[in-house]
Parts: structure tokens; C-alpha cells; sequence
């Protein structure tokens, strides 16, 4: 589970910023949104973001995905570049260093990660475990002369010397080090448990525009499981859907595609070979069951995906996603989650996350629906909301609602944000001008 995020220099966070799951003292929700990972140590399950437009909401949902793209991103040379964006409303920052800091726990094990980077190297890369109050180091990789110098902690990991020179040579100064330790054939039980979490902990970001239905096809033909949980959903969910049929079905290429295909660079040539030799490609064809009461009593008709709504298929892939989030114990990170979601959906969906108990998934949401606001104490917990807000020099700064006093007085937490007295709106300037 993730603890706490840093981030500075980087798309709109020009000064560092802290995001934080650690719950207050407050006890409400406390058996199904608080997850007690170690002693005393008591990290929330959901957390959602408000925000203007353009006030880097999205920003900080971003840090996750391109923490995860540059982990385990191999640079073929030394001239690719980090793709890590600084902050650019500044003179002096495009030319300075980018840090992250990433505060998590796998097992109990508390661990803490550091990087700082530049646009076309690593300046610093650090990984810490606590098995006490201060931290241990288990490596730390810096530059000298452009290449890379990993000195690991002997005490706790155990690297023979051909593995470490082996790692430091393929740890090329513009990747992480966990790339090139996943190229190498050696073990590192303590650091390979954070790597693991790495790899699995953190899903892609959703985002509005997303295709989110042929995720769900893909999942729901791979797991009867999570077809079962899909088909209860949107039974409970009143979408007249009774039953949902997928298969694999063989398709013909179409010969302009055939010759856009054998044209393509980017293509193996095995595949080439394959789709020549076959002239087909395989496809998942996905039939809805509709059952309705008429006249004659009840009737079954099938449906093809196209005649289902945006939003019918948009709340198939958020399901599947949200369900593979807490199969999997990860953090799932939504952008604008009440795109194409009737407000009182939308509390359904984050409802039936919520009251799992057990479960060490998070979810981070960003959102322009102020309502869910008033379901503070009915739904979620206080410390569960965030800001972000834009100052004069376009810098993002990102607070938590908790650190306003008087919350308790206020009727309506809604209207007190309409009304700004938490930041984080638009604000309108009057040009006077006539149309």
C-alpha cells in the first residue's frame, strides 16, 4: 500500500508537494477504509481530488504512470532520453532536477524510494527499508563521469561481484536501476519483494476518453469470475442486461490492412509471416442478453455492443478495472471517475469498493462533483479529500481538506466549496466585453 507521494519539479508541481493515504485519528469507516499495515501505521483505502481545470489534478495521477514507464523502461543507448517533463512556467526549472519520493509497504515492510533525474540522465536513485525507526539502505545508484555507480548495503543484500558489475554495466545513466536488475540472473530477495510490488501494485491511470469496453471484453473472456461480477453489477445496477456472452471469433484481414501490415516496420516478422500465411486475425465478439417483460410474458433478445450505451460500456471496464484492483491489492488511479456515470451510479460504484473489508486496495480519483462532498461521514472519511489549486506563477499546490479547522459547523461542505472557502475552483474573471 502506497504511504505518501513527493513530487517536485515536474509538469505542474514546481515546488514539492506532499500526497499522502495516512488516516487521521478519526475512527469512522475504520473496519473496511483503514488498513492497519503495521503497528500504529494506518493508511486509507480511497482518497479523491478536486480541482479548477487545468489545476494539475491529473498531473499528480500521472506521477504513478510515469513512476511505473521509467522502473522498468530499457534505454537502448545513452542519447534516449528519461522523458521525465520539469516544470516550465520558469526560467531556471526546465534545466533542473526532477524528484520523486515513494513512501510504501509490501508485506508490513515499510519502504521508501527515491529519484532524482534530469532530462537525459539519473542523477540519484535510492531504496530504503525500516526495520527500526530510521531507515536502512538497501542501494544507491549516483553518476560519475556519466556512468553509473550502485553501491549496495552488504549488511542486508547480498550481491556477489560479477552480478553487481553486471548490473552497474547495464544500468545506462538515463534508466532505472530496476531495469537493468531485471536484465540480470541473480537474486535480491529484499529488493526483488519492492520490485514485485512495483510491477503489480500500481495500475494505469484511467482517463476519461479511454476505450474502456474492449479492456473489459479482453478480461471478462479471460475470467469467469470476473464476468460473474460484471453481470451482478450491472443486474444490480437496473441496466436491463441479463446475461453477457463473449467469444473468439476468426475474421478475414482486409487487404488494404494486409498491406498496411506486411508494409509496417513495426510488426515482427514471424507475425508478418503468420497473418500471410492465415489472412485472418482473431477477435472477441461479445453479445448482450436482454430480458424484457411484455405482453406475451418474457422475452430474451442479444444485442451487439454497438447498440449499448457510452455509458453502459464505460461502466464495464471501470468495473473490471476496480475488480482487478482489489484482486490484486493495487492502487487504481481514476481520472475524472464520473465521466459518463449518473451521479447516483457513481456512489454505487464507489460504494461497493468501499465496504470491501480485507482488502489493501487503493483508489485515487479525481473529480469535478462537488455532491460528494456531502457524503463525508456517510460514504468516506474527511481526510479522504485533497485539493489542488494553481497560484499566480502557474505552480500546482495540493492540500488535504483536513487541514481547514471548523469543518463540523459547516452545514454543507458543498456549497462551502462552491462558495470557495476551500479553494481549489475556477475562477472567473469579467472581461465586460459584448458579443
Amino acid at each position: 500500500m502506497i504511504q505518501e507521494l513527493k513530487v517536485s519539479n515536474y509538469l505542474s508541481f514546481k515546488e514539492e508537494v506532499t500526497f499522502s493515504f495516512e488516516a487521521t485519528k478519526d475512527a469512522s469507516f475504520e473496519d473496511n477504509q483503514v488498513v492497519e499495515v503495521a503497528p500504529d501505521v494506518r493508511l486509507l483505502r480511497f482518497a479523491l481530488i478536486y480541482g479548477a481545470n487545468a489545476s494539475g489534478k491529473s498531473n499528480l495521477l500521472s506521477v504513478f504512470d510515469y513512476l511505473c514507464d521509467f522502473w522498468f523502461d530499457i534505454k537502448k543507448d545513452i542519447s534516449e532520453r528519461t522523458n521525465v517533463v520539469p516544470f516550465k512556467l520558469d526560467k531556471n526549472t526546465p534545466n533542473q532536477s526532477s524528484f520523486f519520493s515513494l513512501k510504501f509497504y509490501v508485506g508490513g515492510k515499510r519502504y521508501w524510494y527515491q529519484l532524482e533525474l534530469g532530462k537525459t540522465k539519473v542523477v540519484s536513485e535510492k531504496l530504503f527499508f525500516y526495520n527500526s525507526i530510521q531507515p536502512t539502505m538497501l542501494f544507491e545508484r549516483s553518476l560519475n563521469n556519466n556512468i553509473s555507480v550502485i553501491v549496495f548495503n552488504t549488511a542486508v543484500v547480498k550481491v556477489g561481484s560479477i552480478a553487481k558489475e553486471e548490473i552497474t554495466i547495464k544500468c545506462l545513466p538515463n534508466m532505472s536501476f530496476f531495469a537493468a536488475r531485471n536484465q540480470v540472473n541473480v537474486s535480491l530477495p529484499i529488493i526483488d519483494e519492492a520490485i514485485e510490488w512495483m510491477k503489480n501494485g500500481i495500475m494505469r491511470i484511467i482517463s476519461p476518453k479511454m476505450n474502456l469496453f474492449t479492456f473489459a471484453e479482453e478480461k471478462i473472456q479471460e475470467d469467469a469470475k470476473l464476468k460473474k461480477h460484471i453481470l451482478d453489477f450491472v443486474r444490480e445496477s437496473d441496466f436491463n442486461i441479463t446475461g453477457i456472452e463473449t467469444k473468439i471469433v476468426d475474421r478475414d484481414v482486409p487487404q488494404d490492412v494486409l498491406e498496411f501490415i506486411l508494409k509496417s516496420e513495426s510488426f515482427p516478422q514471424d507475425e508478418k509471416n503468420r497473418i500471410l500465411e492465415e489472412k485472418k486475425y482473431s477477435h472477441i465478439k461479445t453479445d448482450f442478453e436482454h430480458t424484457v417483460k411484455n405482453e406475451r410474458g418474457l422475452e430474451k433478445y442479444f444485442m451487439a455492443p454497438r447498440f449499448q450505451s457510452n455509458g453502459t460500456h464505460h461502466i464495464m471496464g471501470l468495473e473490471a478495472a476496480i475488480y482487478k484492483a482489489l484482486e490484486r491489492n493495487s492502487l487504481l488511479a481514476i481520472d475524472e471517475i464520473e465521466f459518463s456515470l449518473h451521479p447516483v451510479l457513481l456512489i454505487f460504484v464507489l460504494k461497493k469498493f468501499l465496504e470491501q473489508k480485507d482488502n489493501q486496495a487503493q483508489l485515487l480519483v479525481t473529480t469535478h462533483y462537488d455532491l460528494l462532498l456531502n457524503e463525508i461521514g456517510k460514504l468516506f472519511r474527511t481526510d479522504s479529500v485533497w485539493f489542488t489549486e494553481k497560484s499566480e506563477s502557474g505552480a500546482t499546490r495540493l492540500y488535504s481538506l483536513t487541514e481547514f479547522t471548523g469543518l463540523k459547523r459547516i452545514a454543507s461542505l458543498q456549497k462551502a466549496y462552491r462558495q470557495g472557502k476551500f479553494g481549489g475552483i475556477p475562477k472567473i474573471i469579467s472581461t465586460n466585453s459584448k458579443p
